[in-house]
Formats: C-alpha cells, sequence, structure tokens
C-alpha cells in the first residue's frame, strides 16, 4: 500500500526487557498480564491508523504510515517510557522495560521482512549498548 501511495512508513520493532524476569519470579499469569497491558499501552502511543501488532513471545511491532524520522523517535521514546512504568496485579508489581528499533520504507527496505530485519537489527544494536532506548535502522 506504501508503494501505491508513495508514502513513508515506520516500522517499530518493540522487544520488552526484563519479561523472562517476570515470568520467573511472579509467574505465567502475571506475564500474560503483563504482555495485554503492554499492548494496550501501546496502542495509547499511536494513531487509530497506525497497527500494532505482536509477532510473538515478548515482541510487538507497530507500523506508522506517513511518518517522518522525528515523529517516529518521538513514538519510539513514548512506547519505552510508557512500558517502564510499573504493572500492578494482585501478585505483585511487575517492572519491565523496552529496546526499540525503526527502520522506514522505502529506505531500509521494501519489503515486509526487510523491513521488520532492519528494525530488529536496530533493536538489537540498542540492547547491546543500553537498554531501553529507540535506535534507527
Amino acid at each position: 500500500r506504501a508503494s501505491r501511495s508513495k508514502t513513508e512508513v515506520a516500522l517499530l520493532f518493540v522487544d520488552l526487557d526484563g519479561f523472562k524476569a517476570v515470568n520467573d519470579t511472579l509467574g505465567h499469569d502475571v506475564g500474560d498480564g503483563v504482555l495485554t497491558q503492554s499492548a494496550k499501552r501501546l496502542l495509547e502511543c499511536v494513531r487509530e491508523t497506525d497497527t500494532v501488532a505482536r509477532l510473538g513471545g515478548d515482541e510487538f511491532v507497530i507500523i506508522l504510515e506517513r511518518q517522518d524520522v522525528s515523529r517516529a523517535q518521538t513514538v519510539g521514546e513514548r512506547v519505552v517510557n510508557n512500558l517502564s512504568k510499573p504493572f500492578v496485579f494482585q501478585e505483585g508489581t511487575a517492572t519491565i522495560g523496552a529496546s526499540v528499533g525503526i527502520a522506514f520504507y522505502p529506505q531500509n527496505g521494501r519489503t515486509e521482512n526487510e523491513l521488520i530485519n532492519a528494525a530488529d537489527k536496530a533493536m538489537y544494536e540498542v540492547k547491546k549498548a543500553t537498554k531501553g532506548a529507540v535506535g534507527l535502522a
């Protein structure tokens, strides 16, 4: 769709930092709650026209249509901030973080897989340097 309309699209790859520790210490029910609440918090960071999807495990993607680098970085920072707030459950409080990689169509890829791979690589570079930040492909 982006190629037909000649619009720039940003794909954000979001990885939850510290999620395994939540499952290990508070249990899988709390872990499932963190995933559900994380999805809701991600939706709070974007417009109704944007897309949020869980890839699996503790990984999500966000697709922002008609976005420039500055706006995409702002959304990425909002994601990091929203997900770093504590999640409160009856069983206890869970604290996680998020590392975000951003890739752009068509600069970093022309297919879904190319964009996901570029954003994933940018996210891993963030995790290697410091968690809880945003990186660009």
